[in-house]
């Protein structure tokens, strides 16, 4: 028996509801199922691990690397110590102060520096004698080298309180004998007046030497 023409035809299921969807997390939690956790990222967190223990173990390796040993060499030629002598070692040092020495230059007719640093008075342990020797600073070279005669007179110089001028008849601080005239100069009155006191005892020693 045939129907009306008002019954409409079945419409055709639509693809996309045909189409079947994957289940959402929601129904596996209908059915106890467990949520699905995030994919983990332990391969990249395994490689930092790694990298840093790397790093760690080469930074062990660095501060218990081994030190160097220490490295000698034999010279090959053995200098042997000598004991360098001033002439000094026996005599006893009875005064000694800083002062600038000058001696005088009888053909340019001025004072000529000698040289600056200490002046002494050494007593010989052997014969008692008193010689005045003088060094110049750093080089400690001989620039007054002489007997304290009792001939020798200090005499004042001319606008000076602090220096004295007197001739010595034979010095030796050049290796041979010489006679100079000397100006010598001190840092105040005082020592002056000290090495003038202290030059006349030298000159009283050597008269009983």
């Amino acid at each position: 028996m045939s129907e009306t023409g008002d019954s409409k035809p079945l419409e055709a299921p639509k693809a996309a509801e045909a189409t079947s969807k994957p289940p959402t997390a929601s129904v596996f939690s209908m059915f106890g199922g467990k949520k699905s956790d995030a994919p983990k990222k332990e391969p990249e967190e395994k490689e930092g691990a790694e990298s840093k223990s790397e790093k760690k173990a080469d930074a062990n390796d660095e501060d218990e690397s081994p030190e160097s040993p220490d490295v000698h060499f034999e010279p090959i030629v053995h200098l042997e110590k000598v004991d360098v002598k001033t002439m000094e070692e026996d005599e006893e040092v009875l005064y000694k102060v800083r002062a600038k020495l000058f001696r005088f230059d009888a053909e340019a007719k001025e004072w000529k520096e000698r040289g600056t640093g200490d002046v002494k008075f050494l007593k010989s342990k052997t014969s008692g004698k008193v010689r005045l020797l003088m060094r110049r600073d750093k080089t400690l070279k001989v620039c007054a080298n002489h007997i304290v005669a009792p001939e020798y007179v200090l005499k004042p110089n001319v606008g000076s309180d602090r220096s004295w001028v007197y001739a010595c008849t034979v010095d030796v601080s050049d290796g041979e004998p010489e006679a100079f005239t000397f100006a010598i100069r001190f840092g105040s009155k005082e020592n002056a007046d000290k090495f003038k006191e202290e030059f006349e005892k030298a000159q009283e020693m050597n008269k009983k030497a």
